[in-house]
């Protein structure tokens, strides 16, 4: 009798062995037993013409190529990322910048073990920002979506990569062209002590992301338009490619591990491959970067043990609401101010640091289905403020998490400090 399958994602694919121990020995080198457990901090920026409100676009004079490269000297030379003859990412010792589809300027902070540190990291790298951006007459602007712009209005920026994507999202679900063009996000990533602490955590932030992202919604936008959907940044996911997005297939099933997250990772279609890291065949075609949208990792990739940098373009060819690596990415919330990041990230730190708290959680949440959490999801979307997601009103949820200043009174944008989602 064959054993029944953890998850029942990708029936008829197969991932090859070699490719799934170099995953499971990724997590593994992510395991901090003995701490101290640290944030990672993503925040994307939304750039907009002053006075308009419209997109900034890569490619338009003063846009955000000509940005990047008036930043460039603040940054290291041998850390610069060009990609087809343009530069599209800089980075030094506690920041990165580096670009998603429509020019979204992406802010990547050094791992830090405060909270009560974002702050001034992130106000190092807005000094220099925004003295050139006032010269070049825009600003950067945190929402959940573009304020004025729609998405066929804004071109790609030049990586290969997103050219790919544009056109496999653009053919299948919904939302994929004004996700990559048009939205923007907040992301926290946490550490974890071992293979079961971390599928913990990633349950019960897969469990609780919905409700924090309610409390933390920040798009009163969509296409021009005011934003109907009470989760933007969740509709549009859900919506887009079920095989890579949404909740992890099996994560819920108490036998999941490292093992099946790897093996479903490995089985999706890649999408997109970059074998600009794969010797035996970058030079062996005509463009390392290659179109996949039946082939998997193994059937694209030699038959040996991935180097880090292919595992790291494979794992980011998912976007799950949480996506692991050797950490865990929380990826549910819309881009928000640096004071709201800064609390985000301090009740992120209080739920799954704090070993009571996290306790109490994990209590709660015993039994806890892939179907509940749809369901709750589900709720949130259709009944915004007057939802009940696993049975409980959002007041209860804000007193149960601790969500006590959580500062939904600070703008996304200093133009128009009067305008927030409802």
């Amino acid at each position: 009798m064959n054993t029944t399958r953890v998850n029942f994602a990708h029936m008829l694919a197969t991932a090859n062995p070699k490719h799934v121990e170099s995953l499971v020995k990724l997590f593994e080198s992510g395991a901090k037993p003995d701490g101290p457990f640290g944030f990672g901090i993503e925040i994307e920026h939304l750039p907009v013409h002053n006075g308009s409100d419209t997109a900034v676009t890569y490619f338009e004079p003063n846009g955000i190529e000509t940005l990047l490269k008036r930043l460039a000297p603040y940054y290291d030379a041998d850390k610069e990322y060009w990609e087809n003859g343009h530069l599209v990412g800089l980075a030094r010792k506690g920041v990165a910048i580096s670009l998603e589809p429509g020019g979204q300027f992406e802010c990547s902070l050094d791992v830090l073990h405060d909270p009560r540190d974002i702050n001034a990291a992130y106000r190092a790298f807005r000094r220099e920002v925004d003295d050139i951006i006032e010269e070049l007459g825009f600003r950067l602007v945190e929402y959940g979506y573009q304020p004025v712009s729609s998405f066929a209005d804004v071109p790609l920026n030049p990586k290969s990569r997103y050219t790919a994507m544009n056109a496999y999202l653009g053919r299948i679900g919904e939302c994929g062209p004004m996700m990559m063009r048009c939205s923007s996000a907040t992301q926290v990533s946490i550490d974890f002590t071992d293979e079961g602490d971390a599928i913990a955590k990633m349950r019960i932030a897969s469990a609780i992301g919905p409700i924090l992202a309610w409390f933390f919604r920040n798009s009163p936008y969509c296409e021009g338009d005011i934003n109907p959907f009470p989760l933007l940044r969740q509709r549009m996911w859900d919506w887009m490619d079920p095989q890579r997005t949404g909740l992890t297939p099996g994560l819920f099933n108490p036998r999941f591990g490292w093992e099946d997250y790897a093996v479903d990772v490995l089985s999706t279609p890649l999408m997109f491959a970059d074998l600009t890291h794969t010797p035996e065949l970058r030079d062996a075609v005509d463009d390392p970067h290659v179109i996949a949208w039946h082939e998997n990792a193994s059937e694209i990739y030699p038959d040996r043990a991935l180097n880090e940098y292919e595992m790291n373009h494979i794992l980011s060819t998912h976007f799950n609401d949480v996506r692991l690596k050797n950490f865990i990415e929380l990826r549910h919330w819309d881009s928000l101010p640096i004071e709201r990041v800064e609390r985000l990230t301090e009740i992120i730190g209080e739920l799954f640091y704090d070993k009571r708290r996290f306790e109490r959680l994990q209590a709660y949440f015993d039994g806890l289905t892939e179907e509940d959490v749809l369901e709750a999801k589900a709720n949130l979307q259709a009944q915004g403020r007057n939802a009940g997601p696993y049975g409980q009103p959002l007041g209860f949820w804000q007193e149960f998490l601790g969500l006590e200043g959580i500062m939904p009174e600070i703008p996304g944008d200093s133009a128009h400090p009067d305008v927030f989602q409802e």
